[in-house]
């Protein structure tokens, strides 16, 4: 008895001892603090507040993880809100994705879509998936698009490995594609057995020479991937337009530098535009040349902001023939998206899909090139609804990137381009990618594609057809500065071509 008090005095003793030491510990850390604090002049919160002022930045890092939980309504956090996020997750786990007691969303806000419901909607019986859409009826390899939605650019290097494992397993699984982005095509691409769409950027990475143009050769090896079914020449993206691509240094390893053919551990920036691309003619001539050399279906990725350049465009396609067109053009959002960006890009340079979409889908009708180009729409279309929406708009096909982000488990912490994503999607660090366990984010993945065709087919049935391809602008109201609802075809009058034939004569 007396040796276990003994000993429990001895241990009380041992800890009164530390914790003296420890505070006297923390009050000296304290002092040195405040004579830092008062004596710097380079931030007056700390001279004016010493030490407490120091919890400022803390607070304010902590507040990009904690704000969405604690502080932020389900229907206003930016860029994307928690009920878009969470339907999503939902969507990824295979959840009941239903909601009761009524809609959380306010319908009043001028420009929110409203679907005009059929009073006789597709009995089961009658609805069916739609068929593959054909791209690059020109090329030696013409495309037959399985999946109407599909992922968007995101290159290896801008994702983790097991994000990118995860995203091609996903898509072999849900049967839409999977475009590599701007950083070249890796092995991990290709490791689930996926249909590639292969991004070419202005740096021209995985097919560059040492000057950095584009090499045929390195081309060549690139479409001899059965996998690899189409070409898209990046012009520019939401997250940036008028700037090239940016990789941080703390990213570009040995493995993504010899993917990309780029010096290891230097931040990677690519050229504003394609050097060799200066007007309509350059770009039809660069598309028409990959398409030579790969026999695979080509098309261009932009975010649309000046207008003149597609009449060019397209009248100059009707000069040289049907089979000089591209065979799909990206319409990406001006809002922003995965990449690294000036914040003035992201905010305030191109158009929103909704203004540009329809002006594309316009322009390609009047120079009558609708039936040859496919559209595709990026740029936040995570939701069935703002999807079914550009469906109805005139997109042919939807991808997107922020949404399998979500799928994959991502947060919304907005550390995409400082290598520490807490979810491991956008870093490299081994440690923090341990968490991405690519066998179960696969399914994931194609839970979400599957859900997102789903749901997209559920409004399309409910507006009276038979699958989303059917899908027409007086489909769809939009929300007017006086609460009412206008078409979109009255917004948009769908546009009838012209004489193209007297035109070029």
């Amino acid at each position: 008895m007396d040796q276990s008090f003994q000993f429990t005095m001895l241990v009380l003793e041992w800890l009164t001892t530390l914790f003296v030491f420890l505070l006297g510990l923390g009050i000296l850390a304290i002092v040195i603090m405040f004579v830092i604090d008062v004596s710097q002049t380079k931030h007056a919160v700390r001279r004016n507040y010493p030490v407490v002022g120091r919890f400022r930045g803390l607070f304010e890092k902590l507040g990009e993880f904690f704000r969405q939980y604690f502080f932020a309504l389900d229907r206003e956090e930016m860029p994307f809100n928690r009920a878009q996020r969470a339907w999503v997750y939902r969507a990824a786990k295979g959840v009941d994705e239903t909601v009761a007691f009524g809609s959380t969303l306010n319908l009043s806000p001028p420009g929110t879509p409203i679907f005009v419901n059929c009073p006789y909607p597709m009995l089961e019986e009658e609805m069916h998936a739609p068929d593959p859409i054909r791209i690059g009826p020109f090329a030696r390899r013409p495309y037959d698009a399985p999946s109407f939605f599909n992922v968007s650019a995101m290159s290896y290097g801008a994702l983790s490995k097991p994000a990118v494992l995860a995203l091609s397993k996903g898509s072999r699984l849900a049967g839409n594609w999977l475009n590599t982005g701007e950083g070249g095509l890796a092995e991990w691409h290709l490791s689930g057995d996926c249909d590639i769409v292969f991004q070419i950027g202005t740096a021209k990475y995985g097919v560059r020479d040492a000057h950095g143009a584009l090499n045929d050769e390195r081309l060549k090896v690139i479409a001899g991937h059965e996998q690899v079914r189409m070409i898209e020449l990046k012009l520019s993206q939401g997250a940036k337009p008028g700037k090239g691509g940016i990789l941080p240094g703390a990213k570009v390893t040995e493995e993504i530098a010899a993917i990309r053919g780029i010096p290891a551990g230097q931040d990677s920036i690519s050229p504003n535009r394609h050097p060799e691309i200066n007007n309509a003619a350059d770009l039809l001539d660069m598309l028409n040349h990959i398409r030579d050399v790969t026999g695979l279906p080509v098309g261009f990725k932009a975010v649309i902001g000046a207008w003149g350049w597609l009449d060019e465009l397209f009248a100059l396609i009707n000069e040289r023939g049907p089979e000089s067109a591209p065979d799909f053009i990206t319409v990406d959002s001006g809002d922003g998206g995965t990449g690294a960006a000036p914040m003035s890009l992201i905010d305030n340079v191109g158009l929103q899909i909704k203004e540009s979409l329809p002006l594309v889908v316009d322009k390609l009708c009047y120079y009558g090139l609708r039936d040859r180009v496919r559209v595709i729409a990026s740029g936040k279309l995570i939701n069935p609804v703002d999807a079914a929406v550009a469906l109805c708009m005139g997109a042919d096909l939807i991808s997107s990137a922020r949404g399998f982000m979500f799928a994959l488990g991502c947060i919304q912490a907005l550390q995409c381009n400082k290598n520490t994503c807490p979810t491991g999607v956008t870093t490299h660090n081994k440690r923090l990618q341990r968490g991405l366990v690519p066998e179960d984010k696969a399914e994931r993945v194609a839970r979400y594609s599957k859900s997102m065709r789903k749901e997209i087919g559920t409004i399309a049935h409910s507006c009276g057809v038979p699958n989303p391809s059917k899908l027409q602008r007086f489909h769809c109201r939009i929300v007017q500065d006086d609460g009412r609802s206008v078409p979109l075809d009255e917004i948009y009058p769908i546009v009838a071509p012209f004489n193209v034939q007297s035109a070029t004569q």
